[in-house]
């Protein structure tokens, strides 16, 4: 299935990404008082980073991705789980049944869809009083080596920006008349990196590579450059796992 944004060519890059706060989906999974066996459809599923984290714990999940070389590489790493399924499929059309899920989530997808249709989608799949949730890591762009990144994108990419995934996302949310009252959950993590792997999961910058078009590479041969230049293996990136989740209203 094809989107607006086609991630073929950064699949295997993805899995280089960090997963979420594990405190994070805990608490997630505590407020919306879900227990093993329910079901979650996870939409924009890519390779199975928070659909890892769901079946981990317990939860029935359909992952819905609609990229094959991305889903092909989550099939593949989720399958040890008998308990996760796999569909071709948006968020604005995720092919799923009404009234069918306990919670619908989003990892890093929601701000590639186009929210107001998602979160419509959202609700005619999920059971009355089922939950949506969305996420995203946010590299701590205070820290040192992060911010010394941030300068290398933005002196070669002109009015360089995050669009809808670094912004909070009530408003979009609260505008549905969708859902209640809105939970934002905001917790830490740390990914401990090779600079080999950092470098890679830079090659599946999708931001990134939209904006700086003929520039991509140049930009991410300068980033590798930098983290080469600290003459370390590995560095320890800190992130924030932020998640805004809300109930479907009765």
């Amino acid at each position: 299935m094809k989107t607006e944004w086609d991630y073929t060519t950064l699949a295997n890059a993805y899995i280089q990404r960090p997963d979420y706060s594990g405190v994070s989906i805990d608490a997630m999974l505590s407020i919306a008082k879900v227990k093993k066996g329910d079901k979650f459809c996870d939409v924009g599923a890519g390779v199975a980073h928070l659909t890892l984290m769901l079946a981990e714990r317990g939860m029935d999940v359909t992952a819905v991705e609609p990229n094959d070389a991305m889903r092909s590489n989550g099939i593949s790493r989720a399958h040890k789980f008998s308990n996760v399924r796999w569909c071709e499929g948006t968020g604005e059309s995720t092919g799923q049944s009404d009234s069918e899920f306990d919670m619908v989530t989003f990892g890093s997808s929601f701000n590639v869809c186009d929210r107001k249709v998602a979160l419509s989608e959202t609700a005619r799949i999920l059971k009355p009083g089922g939950w949506f949730s969305c996420m995203w890591n946010h590299r701590d762009l205070n820290d040192p080596i992060q911010s010394n990144i941030e300068l290398i994108i933005k002196n070669r990419i002109t009015g360089y920006g995050y669009g809808t995934r670094r912004q909070d996302q009530v408003a979009v949310i609260d505008e549905s008349g969708l859902f209640g009252s809105i939970v934002h959950l905001d917790a830490c993590v740390f990914h401990n990196q090779t600079v080999t792997d950092c470098v890679e999961a830079w090659r599946s910058h999708a931001t990134l590579e939209r904006q700086a078009g003929e520039k991509f590479l140049t930009v991410v041969n300068e980033i590798e450059q930098y983290l080469m230049s600290l003459e370390v293996e590995s560095i320890e990136i800190p992130y924030s796992t932020n998640i805004w989740m809300a109930r479907l209203k009765s």
